[in-house]
């Protein structure tokens, strides 16, 4: 699916967000650049203006790791491992060992162990277009058959 404009991007997180449960994982895959964490901003945003909650800054969290976002009942967690090269690394963070009341946005996912029942990997790629993107979904468990609605 080709996203024409930051404005179709946050539309597609609308939809993903309205769909998400507390449980579930979003996988983010992608060169640098390509809008994984404009998602995730356009994502966390969405469900902070929904739940009444006075929208943050959502920043890269490729220095700290991670991100934490309490929002009224629920709590997203949004990481990015692109710096980490062993599973050890990935480990000492513990993403899978806090409350399954979470809602985990993962940018470079590429290094966990799968395992994850509920998740949805979006895969973000360059087009001949700079300013437009090519995402292709793919969804496991409770995700496997969601399909973007018509924008």
């Amino acid at each position: 699916m080709i996203i024409k404009s930051l404005e179709h991007l946050s539309l597609i997180s609308k939809q993903i967000a309205n769909r998400v449960s507390k449980e579930d994982c979003i996988f983010l895959y992608g060169e640098i650049g390509t809008g994984k964490t404009t998602f995730a901003r356009c994502f966390i945003n969405y469900i902070q203006n929904k739940e009444k909650v006075k929208k943050t800054e959502v920043l890269s969290p490729t220095f700290n790791l991670v991100y934490e976002y309490e929002i009224k009942t629920s709590k997203i967690m949004h990481y990015d491992l692109y710096r980490l090269k062993t599973n050890q690394e990935i480990k000492q963070l513990g993403i899978f060992e806090d409350e399954k009341k979470t809602i985990k946005i993962i940018e470079w996912p590429e290094l966990l162990k799968d395992g994850v029942g509920d998740k949805l990997e979006i895969n973000f790629k360059y087009t001949k277009n700079e300013n437009e993107r090519d995402i292709n979904l793919l969804g496991h468990g409770k995700w496997k058959d969601f399909k973007i609605d018509a924008i």
